[in-house]
């Protein structure tokens, strides 16, 4: 026969939805071969290349000094904007979809961006499965962290003298001294 099942409940992590971009960049670095200026020149000369009708995965694949995502044409998924440092992610959710940003820089040197899509992602299951990885992390840890202590203790040489009332320590000085 067949079973019909109704979800009343969802305990845990309830519905935990996202904004991603599915977003390309160009990133263009300052090296011993190219100053800071020639860098900054170079970025704005491939923006307006873009401008004029170049392919962003062509330009990527040319001058991109990003080693993930130049041979993908730039392409760096469905990605969150806090998953990036601020700059990049602060241009990236100002940006309106299929538009080539003005460059900008970073700690990481000067880009160039496009947001191709964006999508609400309900990210409750990846939560899910990062807190059940911490749970057992800690767990483990706690684990190790008694074996450790156990091993020391076994190691380690105690020895227990209890002091009577007349083995204080100015009677064994008197004794020495007399």
């Amino acid at each position: 026969g067949f079973h019909i099942i109704q979800l009343l409940e969802r305990r845990g992590v309830s519905n935990l939805m996202v904004q991603q971009g599915r977003v390309r960049h160009i990133l263009v670095v300052p090296s011993e071969i190219r100053t800071r200026a020639e860098t900054r020149d170079l970025i704005f000369e491939i923006r307006d290349r873009l401008i004029a009708g170049e392919a962003f995965e062509d330009l990527a694949r040319e001058y991109s000094d990003d080693p993930s995502s130049a041979l993908a044409g730039g392409d760096l998924g469905w990605s969150a904007s806090n998953s990036f440092v601020l700059e990049f992610g602060t241009a990236m959710d100002n940006a309106e979809v299929g538009v080539v940003t003005e460059p900008f820089r970073s700690k990481d040197g000067w880009h160039i961006l496009e947001v191709q899509e964006r999508r609400d992602h309900d990210m409750s299951e990846e939560a899910m499965r990062n807190m059940a990885v911490r749970v057992l992390h800690t767990r483990r840890f706690e684990e190790e962290l008694e074996i450790w202590l156990g091993e020391i203790r076994d190691e380690a040489y105690v020895e227990i003298r209890l002091d009577s009332a007349r083995d204080t320590p100015s009677e064994d000085l008197a004794a020495a001294e007399g």
